[in-house]
This record gives structure tokens, sequence and C-alpha cells, in this order.
């Protein structure tokens, strides 16, 4: 199997690692996400739209105190695409099964 294209991306790759790292269905703030990441506004935003176009990404927009919020989660699929990517690097670099 090949790389992801759309996770191989370097800052989408990072977003999807972040993601991931949170359990099921738990949210991360877009401000939260940008400075773990150290994105900008647009680029961040650029790459969560195609992420969430895959499939890979939910993004919830709503208002907090006259605010307005977007939240980022994982879907079940980006969840399985990361994996299935990172099993593809694993034995890109010799550490996955040898076959």
């Amino acid at each position: 199997m090949g790389p992801d294209e759309i996770i191989h991306q370097s800052l989408r790759l990072k977003i999807m690692a972040t993601l991931n790292a949170l359990p099921r269905g738990e949210q991360v703030e877009f401000p939260r996400l940008k400075a773990l990441l150290k994105a900008t506004d647009g680029n961040l935003g650029a790459h969560l739209a195609t992420l969430e176009n895959a499939g890979y990404v939910s993004i919830a927009k709503d208002f907090a105190d006259r605010k307005p919020r977007t939240r980022v989660s994982l879907t079940a699929t980006g969840r399985r695409a990361f994996e299935a990517h990172v099993e593809y690097l694993r034995d890109l670099i010799g550490g996955g099964p040898q076959g």
C-alpha cells in the first residue's frame, strides 16, 4: 500500500497526528490547534478544509459567549486512514511487517 496523499503533506500529517492523540470524539478548538502546530490561520484553515472534504476531520462551528468558535475532531474514517498511513511509514523505514 502506498502513502495517503491527503495525509502525507507535512502540516496535514501533523494535524492528523495531533487529533489522533485525542480520545475518540474529543474536539480541539482552532486557536489551540493553531498554537500547537505553529500554523497561520489561513494555512491551517486550508489544510483542514482538505481533510474535511476527504471525510477525515469534522469541523463544528458555533458561538460561545457571542464569539465564533471552531472545533475540530478526527472522524472514524480519518482515524483509520491515519493508522494505515502510519503503517505505510513504518513499512517504509523498515519497522513494520516484512513481506
